[in-house]
């Protein structure tokens, strides 16, 4: 069997059986195109680890970061892994496979006192009532209010929202559902953008929608016109050039661990699997105390 057909049987394999998330099986897809691209059309049991070797030796001279050569080994290993299981291969070639060990950065988070003027500054523009502005408005506030996903916002439907109980059923990766809460400010502001732009902006299209959130021309809004947004209105305010969506999600987690929330609580609101994933954000808030602690003390 030829390396392109197996990794497409494998991709079918992600998406089917261990039901991951499109956007996991879209990065799967990238880093084995890419190893299809530096083997060449060569048949799957030809593969060695000399091949892999030189695969992400490749990608480290043309600069990728050492998260992307990373998570490419750990996608080729999986692969071959599975390539194994299924008796396509005799020997897996990928166990000796070793990338750099992923740095951790500390994410981008805007301050309270930032993130309250940006808001309010969404808050003024909607009360214009113009049906972009007041669904803007809507999912600033929800991204920072709840701390959901891109994707998930992306993927909600109007049945989804409890504006009385103010909680959102959100679908994460691997379909694993949860229900988040949401503040007063973004239930307002979804009852505004429900009640005076959604209609608006549903009759653009001549077929009718199901979704919560909708693009200019009536359908479901896609995730690319939600980072637009999220850049535009948070670049200026976090000093960064490329942010998005997620930044909204780092927020929100931050904010609530520096407001006194238990981590565990917090993990359940973001839907992270693993602890681990949601400790970084003890970090991001030991960071800050300790930048107050030297900016402010006259011993520091």
């Amino acid at each position: 069997m030829e390396l392109s057909t197996a990794s497409e049987a494998y991709l079918e394999h992600l998406a089917r059986v261990r039901r991951l998330s499109a956007a996991t099986v879209k990065a799967y897809r990238s880093d084995l195109r890419d190893l299809e691209a530096s083997a060449g059309p060569v048949e799957l049991d030809e593969v060695d680890l000399e091949m892999l070797r030189e695969w992400l030796w490749a990608a480290t001279q043309r600069g990728d970061a050492r998260s992307t050569l990373a998570r490419r080994a750990a996608a080729a290993r999986s692969f071959f892994s599975w390539a194994k299981e299924q008796d396509l291969i005799a020997h897996d070639p990928s166990l000796r496979l070793i990338a750099p060990k992923r740095g951790r950065s500390l994410p981008t988070v805007a301050s309270q006192d930032a993130m309250t003027e940006l808001l309010e500054v969404q808050r003024s523009s909607a009360s214009g009532g113009d049906p972009i502005a007041l669904r803007d408005h809507a999912i600033i506030e929800l991204l920072y209010g709840s701390g959901i996903r891109v994707s998930e916002l992306c993927g909600l439907d109007i049945d989804d929202v409890d504006l009385d109980r103010r909680t959102a059923r959100v679908f994460g990766k691997g379909a694993k559902e949860r229900v988040v809460p949401f503040g007063l400010p973004a239930g307002d502001a979804l009852a505004a953008y429900l009640r005076r732009a959604r209609p608006v902006l549903s009759a653009r299209s001549a077929t009718a929608s199901p979704a919560l959130v909708l693009g200019s021309r009536g359908g479901r809004i896609g995730a690319r016109s939600v980072y637009t947004l999220v850049a535009r209105v948070l670049s200026p305010v976090v000093g960064a050039d490329t942010v998005g969506p997620h930044a909204l999600r780092h927020t929100a987690a931050t904010h609530l661990l520096d407001g006194g929330a238990d981590l565990r609580a917090v993990q359940e609101i973001l839907g992270h699997a693993s602890l681990g994933t949601t400790q970084i954000y003890t970090h991001v808030s030991s960071e800050r105390l300790a930048a107050t602690y030297r900016l402010a003390h006259p011993r520091a």
